[in-house]
Formats: structure tokens, sequence, C-alpha cells
């Protein structure tokens, strides 16, 4: 197929090396910095551009992989075109895009950082459509780079968004917290890699609320409070601290 992609962030560069790399045809990176455009465009082998009306209209699908803010803006912009156009957000509803005849989403379910290798083929891929055309093309194209390929809808799409957000974005912000308090001791966050892989293989074999330990589970309140006054109570970190210790302790109440 002969694909458009529009963006060239982190998102972008990886839909497009794997498209790439699977024997499709990338005809355009559409970036609204042309440098940015010009840097994928060359990885791909495709033409950069920076000028929505510029877009050909005659590809086969259109991915809009730009940030949630940009994407009404994009889709405003663009020209009427023939091919299927699908976003690749996780939390922006399929109809953003009903101006377009044929229209859908293409969720790639991952972090991504442009510089980090990974296999997409283990990238779970949520596909949507508004027409069985639609989805059918786009399917298509999800089982030549993803080997998890899922037909979705949004409000599946928005829960799996939200919880990849307390799954790796919350759980992300607490290696922050827990690297700066290490710092402060004179301590590395290497320390933490076993405790870390070990927590991670635990809540991937078994339901994570069985995986679960530390004082908070254990309603070890002299622990807890002796950390807290550690902190400061005018910390935020003391405050995140009580606020998910109070969780785990409701949880365990509850099993």
């Amino acid at each position: 197929m002969n694909i458009v992609i529009i963006g060239s962030g982190n998102v972008a560069t990886h839909l497009a090396l794997a498209i790439k790399n699977a024997g499709h045809t990338i005809w355009q990176i559409f970036s609204r910095t042309i440098s940015n455009a010009d840097v994928l465009a060359g990885m791909v082998g495709a033409e950069a551009t920076n000028d929505c009306l510029a877009l050909r209209t005659d590809a086969d699908i259109y991915l809009i992989s730009v940030t949630d803010g940009h994407i009404a803006d994009v889709i405003s912009n663009m020209p009427q075109v023939n091919g299927v156009v699908a976003h690749t957000a996780g939390s922006v509803s399929l109809d953003v895009l009903s101006r377009f005849s044929l229209y859908g989403v293409f969720y790639p379910f991952q972090t991504f950082t442009k510089d980090k290798v990974l296999n997409f083929r283990e990238v779970p891929l949520l596909v949507e459509g508004n027409l069985s055309v639609a989805r059918r093309r786009l399917r298509a194209l999800a089982e030549d780079i993803s080997d998890y390929v899922q037909k979705s809808n949004e409000e599946k799409r928005k829960a799996l968004h939200m919880s990849a957000v307390f799954a790796c974005n919350f759980v992300n912000h607490l290696y922050v917290q827990a690297d700066e308090l290490l710092s402060k001791a004179g301590l590395s966050f290497d320390l933490l890699a076993p405790l870390i892989r070990e927590t991670t293989q635990k809540a991937l074999s078994m339901k994570p609320k069985y995986a679960q330990t530390g004082p908070a589970s254990r309603f070890d309140k002299e622990v807890i409070n002796s950390h807290l006054a550690a902190l400061g109570d005018d910390s935020l970190s003391y405050q995140i601290y009580q606020l998910l210790s109070e969780s785990i302790m409701q949880a365990t109440r509850d099993e």
C-alpha cells in the first residue's frame, strides 16, 4: 500500500520504519517543522513537506500521528482524500475524522522513544473504522507490522489508555521520586534494578493484587509513619506516599 504519515515524532517514527520494513511505500512525511519531516523522510525514502495542502490525495492510508491537541488542526487543513484517514491516539474519538469518507483509528499501544529500538511485531495495535472497507484496509496494514492486532472501540481504547497512564506514566514518575530519594542519600538508582525486575515479573505472572508487598499491604503503621516523618508533611512526596498507602490498605481490606 501507499502511505502518507502526518507527524514526525516518536510514534510516527516507529510506525514509519515498521511500515517501510514491511514492504509498503511511504509517499510523504508531513511535519509543521520541515527539518523534522526531512529527517524521517530520509529514513524511509519519502517526500518531506510542511504544507498540508501539498499532501497527495490518492494514497491508500493517511496516518495522523501528532499530539492529541493538534489532531483537529491537521484534519481541518487537510485536502479531501480518497484513502482511509486514521489517527493513532488512544483517547480521541473516531468521529473527529468524519469529514472524510473513509476513516478510522490505528492505535499502537506502547511507549515510544525515537532512539530506542523495539520489535514492532510485539506492539499491540487496536483498529477501528467507520466502514468495513476502512476496517479491512487498516487491519491489513496492522497485521503486516504486528502480531497483536485487535478490533476496538472508543470505550475500550480509553480504558486501555487510562490503564497505561497508571501502569507506565505514573509508575515511571514514582521511579523519578525513588531516584531523587536515593540521590539525596548518596545511593544509586541501580540498587533498585533487581527489585523492579522481580516486581514486574510477578505482576505479569499473577494478578497484580497478589504480588503486592510492603508496609501498607501489612498495615504496618509504624513503618509508614516513620517514612512520612522522614519525607516531611509539606512535601508532594509525602502526599503521594500517604495517598498510595491508603489506596493499598483499602485494596487489601477489600480482598
